[in-house]
């Protein structure tokens, strides 16, 4: 026996139905796609502050990041070592060991995962020590959300890059932080402008730099600078760490050899 015809309207609404859940399927089945791509950046908190943990973990949740979070110094290292984070938020004081001596092991170690440390000391130093160790950014309490949510995602756009506390070029090494400078694994002593010369050429290895660079970086742009003092200081240099590290191109400016 054949069914009867549905009514004219009632057909519609069946295919309009039919066509609402062809759609609902095709999304869902986009949706898991859509949601690794969103979920895929993972993010570690190490703060001993339970409450603002909390607070962070649900605000960078909302934005999409997946959250882990360690409450001491030990625990994040070890997190961070093995847990292939996209970045780190570190509170400098922390229990067992402060931050800076996670993000020093860390560094240590060849992890360059980038880093975001928080603290509610502001002063110059504090930051300079930070950034010394391996740290790549630095941000005091108390602190705005939009800030701090625009500050990792300028570090995940960095990427994961190498940025070694200690800058090396062949057998030349130098620490901007304890001003050492070693040739051969020798240490070398330098006045402290021969030191910012070759800190400056050494984060530039490889390239020619010109003379009113070098003075743009190295010297006082306000001072009452010679017109020969890179060459005199060049020269200077050159007898520290060997001349053949440090190439003149005529008319161009210095090349420090990778």
């Amino acid at each position: 026996m054949i069914a009867p015809l549905a009514p004219r309207g009632s057909r519609r609404e069946a295919i309009r139905g039919s066509q609402r859940l062809l759609l609902l399927r095709a999304a869902a089945r986009d949706f898991p796609t859509l949601a690794a791509d969103t979920w895929r950046v993972r993010v570690l908190l190490v703060d001993d502050e339970e409450r603002m943990v909390a607070a962070l973990r649900r605000g960078l949740a909302a934005e999409g990041f997946v959250v882990e979070s360690a409450a001491d110094g030990p625990a994040g290292l070890r997190l961070a070592q093995h847990g292939d984070f996209d970045a780190v938020v570190l509170d400098v004081m922390l229990p067992g060991f402060s931050g800076y001596e996670v993000v020093r092991r860390l560094r240590a170690h060849g992890n360059w995962v980038p880093v975001l440390m928080l603290s509610a000391k502001d002063g110059e130093y504090d930051q300079a020590d930070a950034l010394d160790d391996g740290a790549d950014d630095y941000l005091t309490k108390p602190f705005s959300f939009v800030v701090l949510l625009a500050r990792i995602r300028a570090l995940l756009r960095r990427g994961a890059r190498a940025r070694p506390v200690v800058l090396s070029a062949g057998d030349l090494k130098l620490n901007p932080a304890s001003h050492e400078v070693w040739v051969k694994e020798v240490p070398t002593d330098l006045t402290p402008r021969e030191f910012l010369l070759l800190e400056y050429l050494m984060r530039n290895a490889g390239r020619v730099i010109g003379k009113a660079e070098l003075l743009d970086h190295v010297w006082d742009s306000a001072a009452d600078v010679a017109p020969n003092a890179v060459e005199v200081y060049v020269g200077y240099l050159r007898r520290k760490i060997g001349n053949d590290r440090l190439i003149t191109v005529r008319g161009v400016g210095y090349r420090l050899v990778a």
